[in-house]
């Protein structure tokens, strides 16, 4: 079964054909990063603009890269949340008319599913049940997978993603957007050791956290340096910055893992790219003995396969939709 796959919930425009949700035949992808980077961060109106502009001539090249014609096409799949609304919309828009004009059915996609469907574009043995932490931009959350289309929400961030943090840390570092890359590269420069940063604790929901108050942290930190001619460093904070993150997120997957027994931990989303978080969640892994999955860093980003991949699980739920499908800002997983 071959999938026509649409994801623009961000800055990112992203086309793939997949085949039976396991096999990548083309992903071609738009990225907007240099345009936004002029602004700091995203601007929702110029993303929902750029994405209008690219997405048909994207979507001939998925095709030609896939050597597929749209007869080939079996079924077309969309995010439809959660995402920048106008972005959103205009995947979603456009899918609807692939799949009406083709006469193929037309399924939608949740976008933090498909981060964690990425990981079976890569791993073919990987079949649920795991736990998945699911790491990005716009959202941070611990999810047990019992099934391919049965989800369930563990714990999560009660206010900023650990990526919205990320970007927000390398702007006032000087680093440039989007600030993943740019900070582990730049935390890799240093031991650290040198800044205290908070780890906050929600009280009696020991797998929630909080980032916002890591996060004015290090902004505070930098103001402060700034303001008395007191000189920063720039690679320790950035360091003890990706490793308060990190001492956050790796023992509550780790925690949700024993409570719901899984052996098998799977990492997803932008943030599952960076390098410090990923060897602590392997060696918290291999202290317990449980099997960790890590997307490739191709992967790791938005991306339109990954979408052709949960599509194809949908699909077989029966997960299909018409014409009056919608778009939204926010829907929790396992709706």
């Amino acid at each position: 079964m071959k999938i026509l796959a649409f994801e623009s919930s961000c800055d990112e425009t992203a086309v793939a054909v997949v085949e039976d949700g396991r096999k990548v035949l083309s992903d071609a992808i738009a990225s907007q990063a240099d345009m936004h980077a002029l602004y700091g961060g995203v601007v929702p109106e110029i993303a929902s603009r750029k994405h209008v502009e690219v997405i048909a001539a994207l979507t001939e090249q998925a095709l030609v890269d896939a050597g597929c014609t749209r007869g080939d096409i079996d079924a077309v799949a969309v995010t439809y949340a959660p995402g920048l609304i106008g972005a959103v919309l205009v995947g979603l828009s456009f899918a609807k008319s692939v799949a009406l004009g083709l006469g193929v059915p037309l399924i939608p996609v949740h976008h933090i599913r498909g981060h964690i469907a990425a990981n079976y574009l890569a791993f073919p043995e990987l079949e649920p049940p795991f736990l998945a932490l699911a790491i990005s931009g716009g959202n941070t959350l611990l999810i047990d997978v019992a099934g391919y289309t049965d989800m369930r929400i563990l714990g999560g961030t009660r206010d900023d993603a650990a990526g919205e943090c990320f970007d927000k840390a390398a702007r006032v570092l000087g680093l440039s957007y989007p600030g993943g890359k740019p900070m582990d590269e730049l935390a890799r420069t240093s031991p650290g050791g040198v800044y205290k940063l908070p780890h906050a604790k929600v009280d009696g929901a020991p797998l929630d956290m909080s980032f916002s108050g890591l996060k004015t942290a290090v902004v505070n930190l930098a103001h402060h340096a700034e303001q008395v001619g007191e000189p920063l460093d720039r690679g320790a904070l950035a360091r003890d910055f990706t490793r308060a993150v990190s001492e956050t997120l790796v023992p509550r997957t780790m925690e949700a893992a024993r409570q719901t027994g899984r052996k098998i931990i799977v990492a997803a989303g932008g943030v599952a790219a960076n390098t410090l978080i990923r060897a602590d969640l392997e060696r918290a892994c291999q202290k317990e003995g449980r099997r960790l999955y890590l997307p490739p860093l191709k992967f790791c980003g938005d991306n339109g396969a990954m979408i052709g991949a949960q599509g194809y699980y949908e699909y077989l739920a029966g997960h299909t939709a018409g014409m009056e499908l919608n778009a939204y800002a926010t829907k929790e997983i396992e709706e």
